[in-house]
């Protein structure tokens, strides 16, 4: 069978059979689409294309094997279908039991929103011991959006420069290393601060430098086989920001390898809004590093959601019935909001095909 056979055989099967032919070949199959997992079964089946082609084969054969389910009795009045005139698709909706709650207002629903007053800064208690543990070891910050992971990293450099340490900042984003170059820029002044990115090398010397995560690993690829580069010997603190990266399919492995060959004298911080499993990566971590990794976790959003529906005709109205997001009550959804959807689908969904 050559390899053209094999890809169009392969995208004739449906994607559990796939998923099937995947266990014990690839890695985080279950992530890939179908076109994608066909690209890498055909690079594996290269190492043994006989085994391949007989495990596909074999699935192939359990698959036709399978009987299928009876189709449903006829009534009479299905046999013989009465003619009816062309109509619009629609769509079933399922009835939703209705909230006795009255539904807020746009007014409402908008009150409060907007620039809040200066108020003094005064910091969490999870946001101090996330800065008194990395005394003590490595740190993953796991706190939602707009929390202030930013202050923690800020005071951690801060501490670490006093002490003549070098600190690394990682995003995983040239625009925003970019923007951090700027934002910290202003903070502890530009002299302090260099970004390196693979399109800018400025102040490559400076105490705390921006770069992305990639540059790093590559940094680190090059200390250990001996070339020393940005005060590596001198490496404090390394702040991975964004380090919900580590599960992503194709770039997860930089963030592993950045871990895996940090310095040990460098205290690591990792700062993420999603990460779905922190306590799992926080004991990998202390499993291969020289000190404990501590998790700080936070739930409590600073800045509440609201959650709204926006038509194309630029109709605003709440998408749901309260002003906060009610988690699990899909009822809840505002009755002006379902007009709109329904409205929507109206317009855009096709006609039936006429016969």
């Amino acid at each position: 069978m050559t390899t053209q056979e094999l890809e169009q055989l392969l995208a004739q099967q449906p994607i559990a059979l796939l998923h099937r032919l995947a266990r014990g070949r690839v890695q985080r199959h279950f992530r890939a689409g179908k076109r994608r997992l066909i690209e890498v079964l055909l690079r594996h089946s290269a190492e043994n294309r006989p085994g391949f082609e007989s495990d596909l084969m074999t699935l192939i054969g359990e698959q036709q094997a399978r009987p299928s389910p009876p189709p449903p009795p006829q009534t009479p009045a299905a046999r013989k279908p009465k003619p009816s005139a062309p109509q619009r698709r629609t769509t079933h909706r399922p009835v939703e039991p209705e909230s006795h709650e009255p539904a807020i207002t746009l007014s409402s629903w908008l009150e409060g929103l907007g620039v809040p007053p200066t108020k003094a800064f005064i910091p969490d208690a999870w946001q101090e011991d996330a800065i008194e543990k990395l005394r003590k070891g490595d740190v993953v910050v796991s706190v939602p959006t707009g929390s202030g992971k930013t202050y923690v990293a800020v005071e951690a450099a801060r501490r670490a420069i006093a002490e003549n340490r070098t600190v690394i900042y990682t995003s995983p984003l040239k625009a925003l290393s970019n923007t951090k170059y700027t934002e910290f820029s202003k903070i502890f002044g530009p002299d302090q601060v260099g970004i390196l990115t693979g399109d800018r090398r400025d102040n490559g010397q400076a105490p705390l430098l921006i770069m992305t995560t990639e540059i790093l690993r590559n940094l680190l690829y090059d200390a250990g086989g001996g070339e020393i580069d940005v005060r590596l010997d001198t490496l404090g603190l390394v702040i991975l920001d964004e380090s919900q990266y580590i599960a992503d399919p194709e770039r997860g492995v930089v963030w592993e390898e950045t871990i895996i060959f940090c310095p040990s004298q460098a205290r690591m911080l990792l700062l993420s809004a999603s990460i779905g499993n922190p306590h799992d990566i926080a004991e990998w971590i202390t499993s291969i590093r020289p000190t404990p990794c501590h998790l700080v976790r936070h739930t409590t959003r600073t800045v509440p959601l609201r959650a709204g529906y926006l038509h194309p005709n630029g109709k605003l109205t709440p998408l749901f019935r309260t002003v906060g997001i009610p988690h699990g009550h899909p009822s809840y959804l505002h009755t002006e909001a379902k007009r709109l959807f329904i409205q929507y689908e109206d317009e855009t969904l096709p006609s039936r095909s006429r016969r």
